[in-house]
């Protein structure tokens, strides 16, 4: 294995597409370390952070053959993890309204119908929706899903009421939901969590 370590991800996946299990464990190696940290942060579990993470990297190895990574190898694995990780939280009764800030960064597999969303397109149609928000709706919504800032510090930073924050940051979920409808039959479990703000 050791010649397979000056590798890039890129060409260990490649590998991996052709069943080489080598390839496999060392991008399980590179990167399993970190993705159970970050998840553990939002689990606070760590064998539920070990299980969503193998998860993923179970999926992986059993879709090698058919999945084509657009983006890199790490933003690909960490999407998957993220959206395993949100499922997990949502289970636990965890989730409430997060998620929102993550929308345009998941690509995500759906286990009920082993189809794969193509992320780059889904990207596209989110940001269009959004550029299409009024100018305060859209600022209200890019502070909460970029920036990662709570209603209440919204409200603060624009001087609005934080019902005001809300009714703004609900009329762009409700657009992004008209705009990308056609996705959501791929993903029911995605529309489920992140659009639950109604």
């Amino acid at each position: 294995m050791y010649e397979y370590n000056k590798l890039s991800d890129r060409e260990l996946y490649g590998l991996l597409a052709h069943d080489n299990e080598d390839a496999f464990t060392l991008l399980y190696q590179r990167y399993w370390k970190r993705l159970i940290y970050k998840s553990m942060l939002k689990l606070e579990s760590h064998t539920d952070a070990e299980e969503v993470v193998q998860d993923a990297f179970i999926d992986l190895w059993n879709s090698r053959h058919r999945i084509q990574i657009q983006h890199s190898f790490p933003t690909y694995i960490a999407a998957v993890v993220k959206y395993k990780v949100m499922a997990r939280m949502a289970s636990n009764k965890k989730l409430g309204h997060q998620g929102v800030h993550d929308i345009d960064q998941m690509m995500v597999a759906d286990n009920s119908t082993q189809e794969w969303l193509n992320f780059s397109d889904l990207q596209l149609e989110i940001e269009a929706a959004v550029q299409a928000l009024p100018e305060k709706c859209q600022l209200v919504f890019r502070m909460s899903r970029e920036d990662g800032l709570s209603d209440q510090q919204i409200a603060e930073s624009l001087d609005l009421s934080k019902k005001t924050v809300e009714a703004h940051i609900s009329k762009a979920l409700r657009s992004l939901r008209k705009s990308i409808r056609r996705f959501f039959a791929l993903l029911p479990d995605f529309n489920r969590l992140v659009f639950s703000r109604s």
